[in-house]
């Protein structure tokens, strides 16, 4: 009876030391991002896997981009966020910062689309979306309107008080971005776009909502008629029963992208490139994300079915129908663009 419960002993000894999730489970990985169906996905799906798998403990930091970056930075050097996943716009500043670590050596890397490996190796894409137009349906059709095919369909006046457009941090930056692009200009001459802000643009929106979750009341209740948003978040919302869809225009919606980096320094590096390479850049992972918020996959070994193929970014093919922006030129500029922003459009 005592040898037996020695051998007993000896074996739970063992089995803990040289268990793999054991010094795991002692770990509590924080993960910055924002917040909607990503994040949605992330903690019904992902999250569950990955601790399961590892016996670690996973915490979602909701926040927009620009505070999630933001607050890396106030914490640089003392971190407790370890993996950042956050719009690509804002990633290029992070890396600008060298905030973020060398990508883990790993095959699935090798297997994600070109478009999607940032310069410099520290971050990757992990989905694809589309900026552009959603629009309640019912609101339209009780109004005879046609459906939105341009971006300048945001200054028009049969609009006035029935449009809501992020702040400049937010879906503002990109909407003057492409509004430029509709009226002439482009990143380097970003004139046309402030000129429609001030003179027909401003005066139609009722709210700079830089919360999605508003903004998604706002577009089911129809007190939104027309807002910028996004393709996967429109899907989700019209998953949900509510009648809104995302405008064709003929000036083409903007390639954007999510991306992820593990910090510089992070608490737990270990874990964050697990659960970037497991969960994030996955065949599985991807499908889940494409599946339930609409994100397109940049892992190329992903296969969807025909009929979500359909709704969401699939292949390079797709992406290239995108209109890309240069947010190297952009960050350079933003900061005398948010003044004048401030200064001239959102008053």
């Amino acid at each position: 009876m005592r040898t037996t419960l020695c051998i007993a002993a000896i074996s739970t000894l063992i089995a803990t030391i040289i268990a793999p999730s054991a010094v795991i489970a002692q770990e509590t990985l924080y993960i910055g991002g924002s917040g909607g169906s990503k994040q949605v996905t992330l903690e019904e799906q992902l999250v569950p896997a990955f601790e399961s798998r590892t016996g670690a403990n996973v915490v979602y930091v909701p926040a927009s981009s620009s505070d999630t970056l933001a607050k890396v930075i106030a914490q640089k050097g003392n971190q407790d966020l370890s993996l950042l996943w956050i719009d690509s716009s804002v990633m290029l500043q992070a890396i600008d910062l060298d905030l973020c670590a060398p990508l883990p050596q790993d095959p699935v890397i090798n297997d994600i689309y070109p478009p999607a490996r940032m310069d410099g190796g520290t971050a990757i894409g992990t989905g694809f979306y589309a900026t552009g137009l959603a629009y309640n349906t019912e609101v339209f059709a009780k109004n005879g309107w046609d459906a939105p095919t341009s971006w300048n369909d945001l200054g028009d006046s049969k609009y006035k008080g029935k449009v809501t457009i992020g702040p400049f941090a937010g879906f503002g930056v990109e909407a003057l971005v492409m509004v430029a692009k509709a009226n002439g200009g482009s990143e380097a001459n970003i004139e046309p776009g402030f000129k429609a802000f001030s003179e027909k643009i401003a005066s139609n929106v009722f709210a700079w909502e830089g919360n999605n979750s508003n903004v998604s009341q706002m577009l089911q209740t129809g007190e939104a008629a027309l807002a910028v948003w996004s393709d996967t978040r429109t899907m989700y919302l019209a998953d949900q029963g509510a009648p809104v869809k995302f405008a064709v225009l003929k000036e083409g919606a903007e390639q954007a992208m999510t991306a992820a980096c593990v910090v510089k320094g992070a608490p737990q590096q270990e874990l964050a490139e697990r659960f970037l390479i497991e969960s994030l850049l996955s065949p599985e992972g991807q499908v889940a994300m494409a599946e339930s918020a609409g994100y397109g996959p940049t892992n190329s070994k992903v296969k969807l079915e025909p009929e979500l193929a359909a709704k969401v970014i699939y292949g390079l093919d797709q992406v290239k129908k995108l209109v890309p922006t240069d947010w190297l030129a952009v960050n350079k500029q933003r900061e005398d663009w948010t003044k004048r922003w401030n200064r001239e459009v959102e008053r």
